[in-house]
């Protein structure tokens, strides 16, 4: 086993622990394990850091648990929200439980002798449980006092908590307790916001049955600005391909600044220190490379969407910021290519206004609407000084005929000018 402590340290991964957790980590595996509440069809980015303490957790020997909360993502976190969840249908939980299930098998092994990783659902020993047993075997145990300090409760007196979220924090105490008792779970781990959550588990496991149970958080990764990490201007980072798409999502890792490397390397990659170091100094003697950024991405991208998508994501962004050609522009299925193009200005042309131009000049008028090429002679100009590429192609003629360009998936033609400004002509039959 190694030391999964000392791993966090180096990493920068830990924000608070309970003592004597390393003593117990050091002397024998343990269970541990984390939940993410089903509150969105997808986990996003943030949820990934908690991801990466389990899968350390599971590499350094140990068993983890992921517990997907179909019980307690009915009811809703107040940790770190101003205002109340808006509560989810039961069918929605059940649709969002099966899609975190899959994203969460891309990270863990689950057949890998004692230390096989487990997925629960805290719903399957929640259903049964009637308001009065709960209250008489779990809620005399903290008092109102006690859960009144937490926090999560303390920064939501002045708007106001309903009952339901200040329950919150007593069914994720119990999910520790059963979990002690019926799977042999001695830690629980979770961002930093969590510690209150956690510490109440620990502090129920102790009246209850005198045990004694652990606690690890991790810091929320933040900017080197101080602001909340995770976010594209779009919203969200999610880890469903529907939601962010591969492309974007790789995109998003790219675009991270030379400041915020250094701590995203440790959190999000399994690259060892030796490795990251090696990295580091690399990136050092020629930052414009991006050596960091690229090794994120790459890593990344791979574990979330799998090899063939970083692929696509990787011939995408050549394409369109390096030195792409036809061909490979052409490789692209349609999906990655629009993706790769979002945001790019588009205009709709019927196919008999496009093969009813004369030449370059007036196609390239007439396609884009004069949004970038305002008159023929402007782009008998731009041709001319070798500004003009189609489908990543370098055009030398404006009496080229539209009929000797091949539309990539038969209805698009690129149009660019200059090395960044793209135009995207969508030829309607």
């Amino acid at each position: 086993m190694k030391n999964f402590i000392e791993e966090l340290r180096q990493r920068g991964m830990i924000q608070d622990h309970t003592p004597e957790v390393e003593q117990q980590l050091n002397s024998q595996m343990t269970v541990g394990y984390i939940g993410f509440d089903p509150t969105a069809a997808s986990l996003h980015i943030g949820n990934l850091a908690t991801i990466m303490l389990l899968v350390h957790f599971q590499r350094c020997g140990h068993k983890p648990i992921a517990l997907i909360g179909g019980a307690t993502g009915m009811i809703g976190d107040p940790s770190g929200k101003s205002s109340e969840r808006n509560l989810l249908s039961y069918e929605t939980i059940l649709h969002n439980q099966a899609r975190i299930r899959k994203q969460l098998e891309h990270f863990l092994d689950f057949d890998c002798g004692a230390n096989s990783a487990e997925i629960v659902n805290n719903y399957d020993w929640m259903k049964n449980f009637s308001f009065l047993e709960f209250l008489r075997d779990v809620g005399k145990h903290l008092t109102v006092n006690y859960m009144l300090a937490k926090d999560s409760v303390q920064k939501r007196l002045e708007s106001g908590i309903s009952y339901t979220e200040f329950s919150y924090q007593l069914l994720q105490a119990y999910d520790f307790y059963y979990l002690y008792t019926n799977k042999n779970v001695k830690l629980q781990m979770g961002g930093s916001d969590q510690w209150g959550n956690i510490t109440s588990g620990i502090e129920l496991i102790r009246r209850i049955s005198g045990k004694t149970a652990y606690a690890l958080t991790t810091p929320l990764v933040t900017k080197s600005d101080g602001t909340k990490f995770g976010k594209s201007e779009s919203g969200n980072v999610w880890l469903d391909a529907e939601m962010t798409s591969p492309y974007q999502f790789y995109q998003f890792w790219l675009n991270v600044s030379d400041e915020d490397t250094h701590k995203l390397i440790r959190v999000f990659t399994l690259f060892s220190i030796e490795e990251i170091q090696s990295l580091e100094q690399q990136h050092a003697q020629a930052p414009h490379q991006r050596i960091l950024q690229k090794a994120i991405a790459e890593q990344v991208t791979e574990r979330v969407h799998g090899k063939a998508e970083l692929q696509k994501a990787k011939t995408a962004s050549e394409i369109l910021f390096g030195k792409g050609v036809t061909d490979a522009l052409k490789s692209l299925d349609e999906k990655t290519f629009l993706q790769a193009l979002e945001g790019v200005p588009q205009t709709h042309i019927s196919a008999s206004e496009f093969y009813n131009c004369h030449n370059l000049a007036e196609l390239l008028c007439t396609a884009t609407r004069n949004e970038i090429f305002p008159s023929k002679s402007e782009v008998r100009k731009m041709v001319q000084n070798g500004g003009i590429s189609i489908n990543k192609q370098k055009v030398e003629s404006t009496e080229i005929k539209p009929t000797a360009f091949d539309l990539i998936h038969n209805r698009y033609l690129l149009v660019q000018k200059g090395k960044k400004n793209y135009h995207l002509v969508v030829v309607k039959d």
